[in-house]
């Protein structure tokens, strides 16, 4: 199982060697641009990033000249992954793209420093701008149930395993404030037909502080991440992640399926409109 999913920093499709080698999507036929070439790793995958060296180019490559050739690695550990900083001079950075500016930093020579973030974004020195790419860690896991059992710990089974929900979301996510606004109408009322656009989720959440910079591009992003990563839509035409800017063929029909999953099995539920600003007129 795929548990991190590293988004290259150079959008030009890599070689077919490198797709079979990395496992990495092919480039598409036709239509909309390009999506970011994406490295998916299940735990104890390792992938290197760097300029890479010569007859070696690294899996993530970073072709700024003041990045060391063997810049550091990714490992993916379970739900988490962990970075290793090969520079002998250099720190790097890890921010929570979710966060208001929380980070970690990841100092000269440190090896498997874990990151805790679901979505990241690794920031390196370089000579111009500084070079980046992004991790995800879809597969963050959380108790199914009351997470207080006795004594104020989670409750386990007598084989010590914990039950986890098959679907990881995170109420507290940006990802998850767009499910709400899609599953919004039917909550309100079953009987609702339409399933609101990029458009209009964009309008109905920029009332909330976290959102207020939220555009139609970042909504289309969190529709393509949740059908990939965490509801796992089973048509293949839903699956990429990150989305380019736009909505794109057969994006309405993602939409649906992404409502009547949530709404089947009770993902988002009439208290998390609570999470919504409120609507206008009452």
């Amino acid at each position: 199982m795929n548990t991190v999913i590293v988004q290259l920093p150079d959008p030009r499709p890599p070689a077919p060697s490198d797709r079979r080698l990395f496992r990495l999507p092919g480039p598409p036929r036709g239509g909309p641009p390009a999506r970011p070439a994406l490295l998916h790793l299940g735990p104890g995958d390792t992938v290197g990033f760097g300029r890479g060296e010569p007859g070696r180019p690294a899996a993530v490559p970073i072709p700024d000249p003041g990045v060391s050739r063997r810049a550091g690695e990714i490992t993916a550990a379970e739900d988490y992954w962990r970075l290793s900083n090969f520079s002998a001079t250099a720190t790097y950075v890890v921010e929570n793209l979710e966060g208001a500016g929380e980070h970690v930093k990841v100092a000269p020579g440190r090896l498997g420093a874990p990151v805790p973030f679901e979505f990241s974004r690794v920031l390196l020195p370089a000579l111009g701008e500084p070079a980046a790419f992004k991790v995800f860690a879809p597969q963050h896991a959380y108790l199914a149930g009351d997470p207080e059992g006795p004594g104020g710990t989670a409750p386990r089974h007598p084989d010590g395993e914990r039950t986890v929900s098959p679907f990881a979301l995170d109420p507290t996510a940006k990802y998850f404030l767009v499910l709400l606004a899609l599953c919004e109408p039917r909550l309100r009322s079953p009987s609702a037909a339409a399933v609101p656009g990029a458009t209009e989720v964009v309008t109905r959440l920029r009332g909330l502080p976290s959102c207020r910079d939220l555009t139609r591009s970042a909504v289309n992003y969190h529709i393509d991440y949740l059908a990939d990563s965490k509801l796992r839509l089973r048509d293949p035409a839903a699956a990429a992640v990150p989305a380019t800017p736009g909505e794109g063929a057969g994006t309405g029909g993602k939409r649906e399926e992404l409502v009547a999953l949530a709404l089947r099995f009770d993902l988002v539920r009439e208290e998390h409109l609570a999470l919504l600003p409120p609507r206008r007129g009452g």
